[in-house]
């Protein structure tokens, strides 16, 4: 039998790296599921929903360097569009096949045609179609090497009838590259941030997901500078450690006080790949250096002073030879202080652990945390989950924490949780779900079940899209059309292959957890959060309790007195609690 088109994208795929496509098959991408049959050296993922199948191939791309997912003509590669938004915005080399109509039929408007270049540009670095036989493997070739050198997505359109013609042969195109060159600034970029860093006394490393992998370079450098570390969202679980003496906390909407305060009261402000992008919390009037591989970022959200293009860890290890060891640590002291008040004052509800059927969140994570394995991945849902993730979860031996932190979806937990499974079979994954989240791609729950993947399923069920109704409060609206009418998700679950568990009071909490989370197979537990918790704990912001009084007013206005009585008599213990 000869080569054809879906045998050449096979070998394509194994050479580059990809272990496994995650897609619903049919029509036009026929012939490609049959020459992975063929072949055998790639698994297929039958995934519920084509936006899981994104996520989970996103996931395959964060933790081993490259995923692939696909999509038939028409809806089958358009529900792909919102998880490739999060795999290119997340920096993750994601291929996506989006098979389509035959060649013949293009620009007719047949039966579910698309034209994929268009539908994809906006979320991905590379997207063209594949119109002949000669052209595809350019194209792949291209679409590849696009995704590991400029780290985002790639889409490549594939008409069914271009997938099964024979293949033509080029030996150009067959290769991958990965070169691993040295990036730093130069010699003289590097002297002048020396000086700064030597000449000044109150200095700051803001770390982000860009120095992931110079975390003890970046160690190395507080040492010298006595500087504390404050980090982004993305950039928590490799700072956030026992192990690290300097860590001031987050900065930003989840953040700390202290990681705040650590940045905007120092002399010199060095951010560390991170993409940051809440300028708001950001220092106006101090001296900010920005180190990143992407010299496009360089200034785009701060007022950077000086803005060096280079790899985080190639760049330290040409800096700190040129540093000066600094013995004043009395900035870092006060940054560590007020780090562990503002740890201290995070656990006031997890002692207070709540009541049945609103049990403190803050609670859950803590019990998580503490449970769950050294080098567990965990991944949270957008919204309140990942609220308590970025109060209560830490950095481990090697753990590993991800959500939609750039795109801010919703449901993107559960089909992350799969691509890390799948990706890390040794390795324990747990999710942070919200009950919104969960029940929008609930289906693929029996993917898990059907793979028999071990992910443990942590849902937060507050009955509420929480963040949102916050949100509505701080804005002055009332709140509507947030309270989620849900099924028993534990039975759900049992019924698609799960363990389910059902936590209902506090005292269920941490035997619960405990039993859960060793159990070999895929589990879900519906725990019964409070639908009052509020986002900034245990201090109450001003403009949370601002928006809040102003929909009170509103509705006082319209004449709804009985919807703000029972607003306040369920907020009210609440309340009391945080003052």
């Amino acid at each position: 039998m000869a080569k054809n088109v879906a045998d050449q994208l096979v070998e394509m795929l194994v050479n580059a790296g990809v272990k496994r496509v995650y897609a619903i098959t049919g029509d036009s991408l026929n012939p490609v599921n049959d020459a992975i049959r063929r072949d055998g050296r790639l698994d297929w993922i039958h995934v519920r929903h084509e936006e899981a199948g994104a996520y989970a191939a996103s996931m395959d791309a964060e933790l081993k360097g490259i995923g692939c997912c696909m999509g038939s003509s028409g809806p089958g590669h358009v529900h792909l569009v919102n998880g490739l938004y999060d795999a290119n915005r997340s920096g993750n080399p994601v291929i996506a096949i989006a098979s389509t109509i035959f060649t013949n039929k293009l620009g007719q408007d047949n039966f579910q045609e698309t034209n994929p270049v268009k539908l994809f540009d906006d979320c991905s670095k590379y997207a063209y179609m594949a119109s002949t036989p000669q052209q595809f493997p350019h194209i792949m070739q291209m679409a590849i090497q696009t995704s590991i050198q400029e780290q985002g997505v790639s889409v490549v359109g594939l008409p069914g009838d271009v997938a099964a013609a024979e293949a033509e042969e080029i030996v150009t195109s067959t290769q991958n590259y990965r070169p691993a060159s040295r990036y730093l600034p130069t010699d003289e970029e590097l002297d002048e941030l020396a000086e700064i860093l030597n000449g000044n006394k109150k200095i700051t490393l803001y770390g982000g997901y860009g120095s992931r992998n110079a975390v003890a370079e970046v160690k190395k450098l507080a040492k010298l500078l006595q500087a504390p570390i404050a980090y982004s969202y993305r950039g928590k679980i490799f700072y956030e450690t026992e192990d690290n003496p300097y860590a001031a906390g987050m900065n930003g909407l989840l953040g700390h006080e202290s990681g705040y305060h650590s940045m905007n009261n120092a002399d010199v402000l060095v951010m560390l790949g991170t993409d940051f992008p809440y300028v708001d919390f950001l220092p106006q009037d101090i001296s900010i250096v920005q180190v990143d591989h992407k010299a496009q970022r360089l200034g785009r959200r701060a007022k950077v002073d000086i803005g060096l293009a280079g790899d985080i860890g190639d760049t330290l290890e040409a800096l700190l030879p040129k540093l000066e060891q600094k013995n004043d640590d009395e900035f870092l002291t006060q940054t560590q202080k007020s780090f562990q008040q503002v740890e201290k004052d995070f656990n006031a509800f997890v002692e207070s652990k709540g009541k049945e059927d609103a049990i403190h969140p803050e609670y859950v994570a803590c019990a998580i945390d503490r449970l769950a394995d050294s080098n567990a991945i965990f991944t949270v849902d957008t919204g309140m989950s990942a609220v308590w993730a970025a109060r209560f979860l830490k950095g481990g031996n090697g753990r590993y924490l991800t959500g939609s932190f750039n795109h801010g979806s919703m449901a993107n937990a559960m089909p992350q949780a799969i691509g890390a499974a799948l990706s890390c079979p040794d390795r324990q994954v747990v999710t942070f779900s919200g009950d919104g989240g969960i029940s929008m791609l609930m289906g693929d729950l029996m993917t898990i079940s059907q793979y028999e993947l071990p992910v443990k399923v942590i849902v937060f069920n507050n009955r509420s899209l929480g963040m949102v109704q916050l949100e509505m409060q701080v804005a002055g609206y009332p709140d509507w059309q947030t309270d989620m009418v849900n099924p028993p998700f534990h039975k759900v679950a049992d019924l698609m292959g799960f363990t389910g568990y059902k936590i209902r009071a506090p005292e269920q909490v941490q035997p619960t957890l405990k039993d859960a989370l060793k159990q070999d197979g895929p589990v879900l537990v519906n725990v019964f959060t409070d639908p009052d918790a509020l986002a900034m704990p245990p201090k109450v912001d001003f403009d949370q309790m601002s928006g809040y009084m102003k929909s009170m007013v509103k509705l006082m206005s319209e004449g709804r007195t009985n919807e703000v009585l029972e607003s306040v008599k369920s907020n009210i213990g609440h309340l009391r609690e945080l003052f």
